[in-house]
């Protein structure tokens, strides 16, 4: 019987391929395979993946593979942010945000850190790297918009997880000043290391000794207030020792704030002056240029950087010409001088003490790990099972001469402005198991941190700390004072204490302007119901409550008033607010606010929660919010009048209502001893698709407050286990 043509040609092809060598197997397929065996996933009933594996790198492997499915976006994002390559994925408005990322972090240079990195640390960066390509091998569905291959010394560019970098301090818009030939704005005085935005970010950490809880156990209040959704909640272990729980950076292998099975870490965001700003006299040379230093003129090193952006025809570049001093890398220039920027630049050794400090079990340990000074932008609050509590100051403080105004620019041709070396952490106002039996810290000064048994601030020079007391120390200090039996749940609320102390000034302010007003005034007459509600209000936030609407409209009025003449972002603010504007402009602003109030929502009579809202029907990171969408009410406020849980929130184009994007990320209460009791939630769930259950499964907890058992034993997962899986299965 004859065989059509078009199957003969099939059985010769068939033939052909049989007699055909084998295509070599890819070897990181392989290796990346046998990565996998080693390594186990539980996703417990929140989504959460428990990550178990024989050895830290393996799990490691584990950990970015379970992060990459749960929202791969956020964790390439951050990796465009780090290595300056934004802009390939969103095209020329982050050009300037390439570049200032790229004067400090080098491709090359990484890659010659990473060849130069303990063998311990390299095994990590390179299980980094096997967990995201694999996760990339196995989702051929899923499409990176730049980053199709991650290579270990990533990792190095991304080592410290705080939300903002020492680098993004750099202003951008002096930076484009100087390289991109902006028009320069009057020159100021003062040094433009960016100032912080409106609302006031950072976190709440408080440790609590053994003598003041019910269990005679230590504990651990854990709660940054980041951008929503920057981290994810993970744990993480292996049979060499690792053990750790907690909040996550996307794309980073190592749990930022958490703690293992006998001590606990939380970073909250210091106030530390550790940046400097040196004015260099440059003069041009047929080579370049050069920069004036004691008696000699310095060459000023010159390179090119090249930042390729996406436009709708494809892509395209720019390249600069970017300078550098011994001081560091130049970024704007002032009255003519040219100004380098001095900061922190270590990544090995950040990178190295992020992960050590995760599988340290004792305060010993711990402030091993704090030897290597490379935890830069924070302070952090500890605790463990032995009973020890301790808050460790910013971990990078540079030693330099007191009569130097560090707040400034300082003059870079003399010896004199130099670091020397940095301080030791016994030069720095650390508290240790202080007697009251408590620290805290809320972002502001380290001399309240415990009480009376804080570190005096005359004992320190000024750049060790340039934050002032804030509204949440004074609240945090009222809620611990003389408190006893402290349990879990007595941690938890203090932690959502609806108290807003900066409203103990600002409120009877008002009422003294209203009592001074003449009773004929129209003004008064008109808002004499809105002075009573105020009158009769208890200053705590609810959604039920209408004064809270009325304060919180009234308060961020006056603050707009007064923030240009006042030194912004400090308690100055509140004094001026409360003490040195006038009668009449205290009243204007509650008109102005009822105002707001009626236009926006109907009446002035509008409960908190109709206004202050959660939403999340998106996973875009920059999200979109909708009057008509679903959401949900919350009370706490923002951090700005002191509530320690922070909700950060505003309206957006084309809404009324406001709606939360910071403030309370994750939030943990965490008891040590013989084994370890936590309570923690995470602002909408752990999972970045929306079509996914752990979406915003946590969202009506977070609102409330209601935080969930922590699962950190195996017995714990029994019954709580939606799905156990090796990655790539």
């Amino acid at each position: 019987m004859s065989v059509p043509f078009r199957y003969s040609g099939l059985i010769i092809a068939a033939a052909l391929a049989a007699c055909a060598p084998e295509t070599p197997a890819n070897p990181d397929v392989a290796r990346w395979e046998a990565r996998a065996r080693n390594v186990t996933i539980i996703r417990d009933d929140w989504g959460i993946p428990h990550i178990s594996a024989k050895t830290d790198a393996d799990a490691v492997f584990g950990l970015m593979y379970a992060q990459a499915e749960d929202d791969f976006n956020r964790v390439e994002t951050n990796y465009l942010n780090s290595m300056g390559r934004l802009a390939e994925a969103e095209g020329e408005t982050e050009i300037y945000r390439d570049l200032r990322m790229k004067l400090f972090i080098d491709p090359d240079s990484m890659r010659a850190k990473y060849a130069a990195s303990p063998e311990w640390l390299k095994s990590l960066m390179d299980a980094f790297a096997d967990g995201l390509n694999y996760y990339l091998h196995k989702h051929p569905e899923v499409t990176p918009r730049v980053i199709t291959r991650f290579e270990p010394w990533m990792a190095l560019t991304f080592s410290e997880g705080s939300i903002g970098g020492d680098i993004e301090r750099v202003s951008l818009r002096e930076l484009e000043t100087f390289y991109g030939g902006r028009p320069a704005r009057v020159a100021s005085a003062h040094q433009t290391i960016a100032p912080p935005d409106n609302e006031p970010r950072g976190s709440n950490g408080i440790a609590i000794a053994p003598k003041n809880t019910a269990s005679g156990k230590s504990m651990l209040l854990i709660n940054p207030h980041t951008s929503f959704f920057f981290r994810a909640e993970v744990h993480v272990t292996s049979e060499e020792g690792l053990n750790a729980y907690g909040a996550v950076t996307w794309g980073q292998f190592f749990v930022y704030q958490g703690f293992n099975d006998r001590a606990g870490w939380m970073h909250t965001s210091s106030g530390v002056d550790n940046i400097d700003e040196y004015l260099l006299t440059v003069t041009p040379t047929a080579d370049g240029h050069t920069y004036r230093y004691e008696n000699e003129d310095r060459p000023v090193v010159s390179r090119t950087i090249t930042i390729p952006y996406k436009t709708s025809t494809g892509m395209e570049q720019r390249s600069f010409t970017v300078h550098r001093t011994h001081h560091g890398a130049v970024v704007r220039q002032q009255d003519g001088k040219w100004i380098a920027v001095k900061l922190m630049e270590e990544p090995v050794k950040a990178l190295s003490q992020s992960y050590s400090r995760t599988k340290a079990k004792s305060l010993q340990e711990f402030r091993q790990t704090m030897e290597l000074h490379t935890n830069s932008s924070n302070n952090t609050l500890y605790a463990d099972a032995d009973g020890n509590i301790a808050y460790f100051h910013a971990n990078f403080v540079p030693k330099r001469d007191p009569k130097f105004d560090w707040s400034r620019p300082v003059d870079g041709s003399t010896p004199a402005t130099e670091w020397q070396g940095i301080h030791g952490i016994d030069e720095s106002p650390n508290v240790f198991n202080p007697p009251i039996g408590w620290v805290y810290n809320t972002n502001n000064w380290p001399y309240s941190a415990a009480g009376p048994d804080s570190p005096r601030r005359e004992r320190f020079p000024a750049y060790m700390e340039t934050f002032p007391e804030n509204p949440r120390g004074i609240n945090a200090v009222r809620q611990l004072t003389g408190r006893q039996g402290i349990t879990l749940d007595t941690l938890i609320a203090i932690a959502y204490n609806r108290s807003m102390p900066a409203f103990d000034d600002l409120i009877p302010a008002l009422l003294s302007a209203a009592d001074q007003t003449p009773a004929a005034d129209p003004l008064k007459a008109r808002l004499t119901e809105q002075l009573d509600s105020l009158r009769s209000w208890n200053r705590q936030w609810d959604v039920a409550s209408v004064p809270t609407s009325l304060a919180v409209f009234w308060g961020e009025e006056l603050w707009q008033r007064v923030r240009d003449v006042t030194d912004r972002g400090n308690l100055s603010v509140y004094e001026y607010m409360a003490r040195r504007t006038s009668p009449q402009v205290r009243l204007e602003a509650l008109a102005a606010a009822s105002d707001k109030l009626t236009a926006d929502f109907g009446t002035w009579k509008t409960p908190w929660g109709d206004i202050n809202r959660f939403q999340r029907i998106t996973g875009d990171i920059v999200h979109p919010f909708d009057d008509a969408g679903p959401s949900l009410p919350v009370g706490f406020t923002s951090g700005r009048w002191g509530s320690l849980a922070v909700f950060g929130a505003r309206a957006y184009p084309g809404t009324k209502k406001w709606y939360g994007t910071s403030g309370n990320s994750f939030v943990a209460a965490v008891e040590f001893g013989d084994s370890v009791r936590a309570r923690a939630i995470t602002a909408g769930g752990q999972s970045g698709h929306p079509s996914s259950p752990h979406f915003k499964d946590q969202a009506e907890r977070y609102s409330t407050g209601a935080l969930r058992e922590v699962y950190f034993y195996p017995n714990q997962l029994v019954g709580h286990t939606q799905r156990t899986y090796h990655p790539g299965e």
